[in-house]
């Protein structure tokens, strides 16, 4: 006899069996036991899933011939041909390539007719989604109210496509993708019918591998046996999928937490060297991360992150979990997600996952004083220690030396009494260009209105004793009496004789003190800014956690 493969062989032959799928099973067997059927079924969900084989049963269950019920014999000639595949009255049809109009109608007008050996004739419709728009109108009238002894079953993943006025007259099943921890018991029991030694290890590479897929785990375990010649061991499973393993990872996290920059090279070049994905190398650190958190927080009892690893790994890790700081296991999850997202953008993958591994060490807590930004000293400046006291300084040097404040002693003996400057005070001239009017404001010490308006208003000249200003329209309400007035006294004060002020509203002015001082703020506005994005540590931060500096946060330092 001709081998058959273990997706086949282990394909469940009843309800009980099925993996991964408990609401569906108990809505259909609670439907079939208290016989409320209806007429037509939409099974979604990904591939390997159990939608043709949850049809398959639900067929043996209508057409059993020892009546309705959610527990078919399995031994009956029905249950045997359907299981078979060679039932009459069980129709598999894969709208793929039956999807016309054409094919629709002979299947609806073969539907009419009483079943042939069972009790209902069972029409199984795979990947409806894919047929065409006017073979679904085709089949709505039927769908709505089909002949007594007609089930429809409609299997899709991506029921997105399928038209409403189907969906409305269908009872939906959504079925989930299978967790691992149920892909890796199900395939240790695979195992065991088959005579092989389960190797836990290499079956959880195998169903997280899987994507949630039964039958796609049946595969891989088909091809690890054949890989293994007759075993399933993990270092060869991990070799065929090309992806790494939860033991290689942990001495990856152990050089991460000590602090090993060699180990986490060598390890790096041997998983290149191996051809491993990376990709997935990021998936495991991030599954270990939290498994190392939950540790941490005494909640890892039940926690699904932990019930997957071994003994020995579970114990390796604990006792990580007590040399590796809290903040630090959280920097090692977000860093390996938002590496796993860059790889893409990498020169090639293994430059990509050390330079992560590497920004991990950098700020790692034993490594703070390599990333503590360096402090710019002239070369040919000379900067003593705290712990190591200054050589004694000669009168003659010319040169400054810089001396930390903890180096210097509390008391100088001698002490020389500090020089007070006096103010320097610019001397008063009666000469006013336009150039030096905005100085000019400055000194007049105006305040509220009047320094708005002489701020506004932009010098013309002064021709004896009289002070001609222009104002822009946009700021005529600045002119005000009492603001003149100010204006006048202040000039008149600083330059020590009566003056005149004649003040002209314009269109368009030339340069005033207001616009300089805008643009001045403009320009200290975006040196700050320029500033705060190029520091080192804030370069890090962004790198590190992935942070944005937030628009209209960063503000110049008043002088």
């Amino acid at each position: 006899m001709s081998y058959q493969v273990l997706a086949r062989k282990w394909r469940p032959k009843s309800f009980e069996s099925l993996v991964g799928q408990d609401s569906v099973v108990r809505a259909l067997t609670h439907a079939l036991d208290a016989n409320r059927l209806h007429h037509a079924y939409l099974l979604t969900g990904t591939r390997g899933v159990g939608k043709t084989t949850i049809a398959r049963i639900l067929a043996k269950a209508l057409n059993c011939e020892q009546g309705v019920s959610s527990q078919p014999c399995g031994v009956c000639s029905a249950c045997q041909q359907i299981d078979a595949g060679r039932f009459v009255d069980y129709i598999e049809m894969d709208a793929a390539s039956n999807r016309g109009v054409d094919e629709m109608v002979q299947l609806l007008e073969q539907a009419t007719f009483l079943p042939s050996v069972g009790r209902y004739k069972v029409y199984m419709i795979d990947e409806v989604h894919q047929l065409t728009v006017h073979a679904f109108n085709a089949m709505l009238k039927t769908l709505e109210e089909p002949p007594a002894h007609v089930k429809f079953i409609l299997a899709t993943t991506d029921p997105q496509k399928i038209l409403v006025t189907v969906l409305s007259r269908c009872l939906q099943f959504n079925l989930r993708q299978v967790s691992p921890t149920q892909l890796t018991s199900h395939l240790q029991h695979v195992l065991v019918g088959e005579g092989i030694a389960p190797d836990l290890k290499a079956l959880e590479l195998i169903a997280r591998a899987a994507g949630g897929s039964v039958r796609d785990a049946l595969s891989l375990l088909d091809q690890a046996i054949a890989h293994g010649a007759g075993a399933v061991d993990a270092e060869q499973v991990s070799q065929m999928l090309g992806t790494s393993n939860i033991s290689r990872m942990l001495g990856m996290l152990a050089a991460l937490i000590a602090g090993d920059v060699a180990a986490v090279r060598d390890q790096t070049a041997q998983m290149a060297s191996s051809a491993l994905s990376f990709e997935s190398a990021l998936d495991d650190l991030s599954r270990l991360a939290v498994s190392l958190q939950l540790m941490q927080f005494d909640a890892s009892e039940g926690a699904q992150e932990f019930s997957s690893l071994a003994e020995d790994d579970a114990a390796q890790l604990r006792s990580l979990a007590s040399q590796c700081s809290r903040s630090y296991a959280q920097l090692i999850y977000q860093v390996a997600t938002k590496a796993r997202g860059d790889l893409r953008l990498a020169p090639d993958a293994a430059h990509g996952f050390l330079m992560a591994m590497l920004r991990l060490l950098a700020v790692h807590p034993g490594h703070a004083s390599a990333v503590t930004p360096a402090m710019s000293v002239p070369l040919n400046t000379p900067v003593f220690s705290s712990s190591v006291s200054p050589p004694p300084m000669a009168p003659a040097l010319s040169q400054a030396v810089v001396v930390p404040e903890a180096a210097q002693p509390a008391v100088s003996p001698v002490a020389e009494a500090p020089v007070v400057k006096e103010p320097v005070v610019a001397p008063v001239t009666t000469q006013i260009s336009a150039d030096q009017w905005p100085q000019w404001v400055d000194r007049l010490g105006l305040k509220g209105m009047a320094r708005e308006l002489a701020q506004h208003s932009a010098f013309v000249s002064l021709d004896d004793g009289l002070v001609t200003l222009n104002l822009p329209a946009t700021h005529r309400q600045l002119l005000m009496p009492a603001s003149e007035q100010r204006l006048v006294q202040a000039l008149s004060e600083v330059m020590g004789a009566p003056i005149r002020v004649r003040i002209d509203v314009v269109e368009q002015v030339g340069v005033t003190a207001a616009v300089l001082k805008k643009e001045a703020a403009v320009e200290r506005q975006n040196n700050a800014v320029a500033a705060i994005e190029s520091d080192p540590i804030v370069q890090e931060l962004i790198d590190v956690f992935d942070a944005k500096l937030i628009d209209g946060s960063i503000r110049p330092v008043a002088k």
